[in-house]
């Protein structure tokens, strides 16, 4: 791989770990502020939210524009509005910051989150950089670093984020989050990255253009439904993400808990460290789904009873697996898609996916509140199944959780076994060898 992108994955890590630094600080400060949780569930909406509708415009900025000029773009938008968070935090009296209905709370917050979320341009910007730098035959290693950096700066952030809010302030953490925001850009502004100016082929390419984007998926028979398959996926995750701290915490202390999670956090560094080391097979489709078929079984099984060790082994495996996932569809959709589309393909996947993420959050809570947890509590599932499942609210959510892992197993393997999957399947291997041709062949001259 060329040092270049090397460089590039160094230069990304400090801004994702400035970004996520700030997401993580924010809502800590927040709730410390405020006490109130509904304050932290809000921010997490506008989060998820923000960030699923915010594809289809950054990656029509990929698009536009040389990649480099949308990394700096990225960080300098990034900078401009931590810096605008800054002057709010020291303009304000301390006790308007402890009121969850302030204005200028809300404001700061805003600012903040939305700073943290134009670093998801340089998210979609790295996949079409893969392709730019780095050959066919490489591109699924190159996949795996770039999870494996978002990884680390997870990772990293989780501890970090506790740790500066904790004992700096958010004062200080504002000041950290500038100086690496600016540290990036300057170092970003050193590196030569070797692109052509892209010709676009359309008639409108400034524009953010849904409509072209959708053609050009559809041009690709089985490519949609790849997208929504994996937009289900995320929609039955959300719900681990909606409750596992509930139902962690009701296995172990608020600080085992935090140690479990961290420890965990490894899980994206090693599989994409796998991915890196051993690439996805000559069938990066397939390797995706017998991925997804591994992790719906895990999920059925790590709360089977009541154990921590069961729960972290579990997750463990299956946060091994999200960057091979990941990586899998990146690699398809560089191989499959025009490189002056793929800014736009790889925000409208991200922003299809990202969706059903909120939607579960709202859902679940009502549904494990109103229908599982009484089952298991006071319900037909107490005898039906409490002798050897356990009874209890954390029962009811482990319930649901093995229910969702049915479901994801359930109709991964019919997904599996559809036309879609077997027509992709075919197209892909067979893009892939003639850009492989392509590629000797420009090699040779």
């Amino acid at each position: 791989m060329k040092p270049v992108f090397y460089e590039i994955l160094a230069n990304s890590l400090v801004a994702s770990l400035t970004n996520t630094l700030v997401w993580f600080g924010v809502t800590f400060w927040v709730y410390l502020q405020t006490q109130s949780v509904l304050a932290t569930s809000v921010m997490a909406g506008i989060y998820l939210v923000t960030v699923a509708v915010s594809g289809f415009f950054l990656g029509s900025l990929v698009d536009r524009y040389r990649k480099k000029t949308a990394l700096l773009i990225s960080s300098v938008g990034s900078l401009v509005l931590y810096a605008l968070a800054y002057l709010i935090y020291v303009a304000t009296p301390a006790a308007v910051f402890a009121d969850a209905s302030s204005a200028i709370l809300w404001g700061f917050i805003i600012v903040a989150l939305v700073g943290a979320i134009a670093g998801n341009l340089r998210t979609i910007a790295l996949p079409t950089l893969v392709t730019v730098l780095i050959p066919e035959a490489e591109r699924d290693r190159a996949n795996g670093l770039v999870g494996t950096v978002n990884g680390v700066a997870f990772l990293a952030a989780s501890i970090v984020s506790g740790l500066a809010i904790g004992f700096l302030g958010m004062y200080w953490m504002l000041v950290i989050a500038i100086a690496l925001t600016v540290l990036s850009i300057l170092h970003l502004c050193t590196i030569a990255i070797p692109e052509q100016r892209i010709i676009q082929t359309e008639a409108k390419p400034h524009h953010i253009d849904i409509r072209g984007t959708i053609q050009v998926i559809r041009l690709v028979p089985g490519l949609f439904a790849l997208i929504f398959f994996n937009c289900f996926n995320n929609f039955l995750g959300g719900v681990f993400m909606s409750l596992m701290d509930a139902y962690g915490l009701s296995l172990v202390s608020v600080q085992v808990w935090g140690i479990v999670w961290g420890v965990l956090s490894l899980g994206f560094i090693v599989g994409g460290l796998g991915v890196a080391r051993f690439g996805l097979g000559k069938s990066p489709l397939q390797t995706m789904f017998l991925s997804n078929i591994v992790m719906w079984i895990v999920a059925m099984g790590f709360t089977i009873q009541p154990s921590i060790i069961l729960l972290a082994v579990g997750l463990l495996v299956y946060l091994c697996l999200i960057p091979v996932v990941e990586a899998s569809e990146q690699m398809i959709l560089q191989t499959m898609i025009p490189l002056e589309r793929q800014g736009r393909v790889f925000g409208f996947a991200q922003s299809i996916e990202q969706a059903a993420a909120p939607l579960t959050a709202f859902m679940i809570g009502p549904i494990a509140h109103f229908l599982f947890i009484p089952f298991m509590t006071t319900g037909a599932g107490v005898d039906l199944i409490g002798p050897w499942f356990g009874t209890g609210s954390d029962r009811g959510i482990a319930l649901l959780f093995t229910l969702t892992g049915c479901v994801g197993l359930v109709v991964t393997v019919l997904a599996m076994r559809s036309r879609a999957y077997r027509t992709l399947s075919v197209n892909y291997q067979r893009r892939y060898a003639n850009n492989a041709r392509v590629e000797a062949g420009r090699l040779l001259l």
